[in-house]
């Protein structure tokens, strides 16, 4: 039996208003329904992960999900939510991050062909780009008064600060979005983010002037986390789901570490775990916070989810290289990218790698051909590697007057490590 798609989102948490009628119409028939993405960058980020998980769910749920790539409205900008009008993209750079979401997006719906509520990707330039001004203020603009515009908060909120008319006539550009797909593709429902209402019931209001037909509106929770910084946010900006912008082994740390009260909602949201697997890690976590089941549980699911299998194991084994008892092989094993990811931040110095060969021991390099980046004195880093407090590569060293001798790792790097915390990186060159 087929979960209710509804109750699915109340017991998550990710519910925040629903037109009256919805749910009836979910329970009487595999219902179509859309949520908008605007390709306004070449990947989508986590702050989409709430839009991405509501069609996931629906689908799972046995409903049709249609993932709208708004091509013409990227080329406009929504205000809703927004200080300040949004740049304008050529069609060229829209083309190109549409394909980019659509590869993004198949790792979590079913596109496939041949089963009734296969996953569709539309994009609303391709009804848009005929559709003169004319005929749009005809066939859009009579049936929407200036007063219903007005009302929407996305509109007040904006008015202040000043608004286009591009961005005062985005709702009538959303609503036929809606209207089209209704008619064209027999979806009656439209989804998004709590700041989407007044967007989307300008969409139901519009069917309902123009074809006297009924259409539903849903809406998800807004992230917020607990200590109130903006979710998905980190100091070097977004968290995105494309490796090249964020890696595999950031994107994981981000969710392994969050904090034990987002964690617990953040489990029922992001994965597909059920009532009793997420009620079961609850326990857990309750029982030893300090083992933090839940945010090892919502960071493996999620970066799998994302990426792969092999991303998250590589992850895992990043992670052991900093915080863990990793050994050399671990090492050697990262490519650059990960490693460059990992030591992200620590000290770096570049030596020539005839300064290398010439060094005489590796109190020689960590001190003077290391320019005393890492220890003052050579008499500092002799006493130190002599108590046990200095590695190379994972390999702890004991003879002060060993020779640097090192395999490097992508044949251009050394990983100094100094106590048990500090890290350095020396490039090669």
């Amino acid at each position: 039996m087929k979960k209710n798609f509804v109750e699915e989102l109340r017991w998550r948490g990710m519910l925040h208003d629903i037109m009256p009628g919805t749910e009836e119409m979910m329970k009487k028939e595999m219902a179509s329904g859309y949520i908008g993405f605007d390709p306004t960058a070449d990947s989508l980020h986590i702050g989409h992960l709430v839009q991405i998980m509501t069609l996931l769910q629906f689908q799972q749920c046995g409903h049709k999900p249609f993932a709208l790539v708004g091509g013409a409205t990227g080329m406009v900008g929504d205000p809703s939510g927004k200080s300040a009008e949004r740049n304008l993209l050529s069609e060229d750079a829209l083309r190109h991050n549409e394909s980019c979401v659509k590869k993004q997006l198949e790792k979590f719906l079913d596109f496939s062909s041949g089963t009734a509520n296969s996953a569709e990707m539309v994009n609303n330039y391709d009804w848009f780009k005929e559709f003169t001004f004319l005929d749009f203020i005809r066939e859009v603009g009579k049936h929407i008064t200036i007063n219903y515009m007005m009302a929407k908060d996305s509109v007040q909120k904006r008015l202040e600060t000043g608004l286009s008319f591009t961005e005062f006539t985005y709702q009538l550009v959303q609503g036929y979005d809606f209207y089209w797909l209704y008619k064209n593709k027999n979806c009656k429902l439209q989804m998004g983010g709590s700041d989407q209402w007044g967007n989307i019931v300008t969409g139901t209001e519009l069917i309902r002037r123009k074809e006297d037909g009924e259409a539903y509106a849903l809406t998800t929770q807004l992230i917020k986390k607990a200590d109130g910084t903006k979710f998905g946010k980190t100091e070097g900006g977004n968290v995105w789901l494309d490796p090249k912008k964020t890696s595999p082994y950031k994107f994981y740390q981000y969710w392994l570490n969050t904090s034990d009260e987002d964690a617990s909602h953040f489990i029922k949201i992001f994965t597909q775990l059920d009532k009793e697997a997420i009620d079961a890690l609850l326990a857990a976590h309750n029982n030893a916070p300090h083992q933090r089941a839940l945010q090892t549980a919502l960071a493996k699911d999620i970066t799998i989810r994302v990426h792969s299998q092999a991303d998250y194991e590589t992850a895992i084994k990043a992670s052991s290289i900093l915080f863990g008892n990793s050994v050399t092989e671990d090492l050697q094993s990262l490519d650059e990218d990960t490693l460059l990811s990992v030591f992200e931040g620590v000290p770096q110095v570049t030596v020539s790698r005839s300064a290398l060969a010439a060094s005489t021991s590796v109190t020689d390099l960590l001190s003077e051909v290391t320019k005393a980046a890492i220890f003052t004195s050579k008499g500092e880093a002799r006493k130190m590697i002599q108590g046990g407090g200095v590695s190379i590569n994972k390999i702890k060293l004991s003879d002060p007057n060993q020779k640097p001798e090192f395999e490097l790792l992508q044949n251009k790097y050394l990983l100094a490590q100094k106590g048990k915390k500090n890290y350095y990186l020396i490039i090669v060159e």
